[in-house]
């Protein structure tokens, strides 16, 4: 990872982002979007993950977190590594996929290509830590997830996509309670 990003200071709050290999849209079926967000859910019940924003697009995952037990970047990683394990047999089991054979031979492509994966990969490398070091940046930051569905045309307003904390600073409920700013 580039000496630019990485979590140097675990009391500060971070824009990061996941995406998948060659940007494939694979969070296009409710239900493999809901196995990021109860990753998401477990690493803030049992590992400390502070959740302040969300927007999980079709293919790549934007957060604005920090952390209150485990480093930020083992929560990344594991969070990476078990939506990998468990999404990519999903895929390749899900008989109502059309894309399964080809999105499969993409991960498998993938896994065999990264030396430190010897299987499949789903995730890029890293996850593009960027410390939010004053309110102008965060704010901004903010705005760029939260504006990220209207921009790619599936919303009118940010809170009215379901996979996103835009909902939450709406006053509507959201699929997972975030830390308010």
């Amino acid at each position: 990872m580039s000496e630019k990003y990485k979590v140097r200071d675990q009391s500060k709050v971070y824009f990061v982002t996941f995406t998948v290999v060659q940007w494939v849209d694979v969070f296009t079926r409710r239900h493999y979007k809901d196995l990021v967000l109860d990753s998401i859910r477990y690493c803030i019940a049992e590992k400390g993950l502070e959740l302040y924003a969300y927007c999980l697009m079709t293919n790549h995952l934007h957060m604005i977190v920090g952390t209150n037990k485990d480093p930020l970047q083992y929560i990344m990683r594991d969070m990476k590594r078990h939506t990998s394990r468990y999404l990519f047999p999903m895929i390749e089991e899900d008989s109502e996929e059309s894309r399964r054979g080809w999105m499969c031979w993409i991960f498998k492509r993938a896994g065999l290509s990264n030396p430190a994966n010897n299987v499949h990969q789903l995730w890029q490398q890293g996850f593009h830590p960027v410390e939010l070091f004053t309110a102008t940046v965060l704010q901004q930051k903010l705005d760029y997830i939260h504006y990220n569905p209207v921009e790619a045309g599936f919303v009118d307003e940010p809170e009215d996509y379901l996979y996103s904390s835009a909902r939450n600073y709406a006053g509507r409920k959201g699929l997972i309670d975030v830390i308010l700013l």
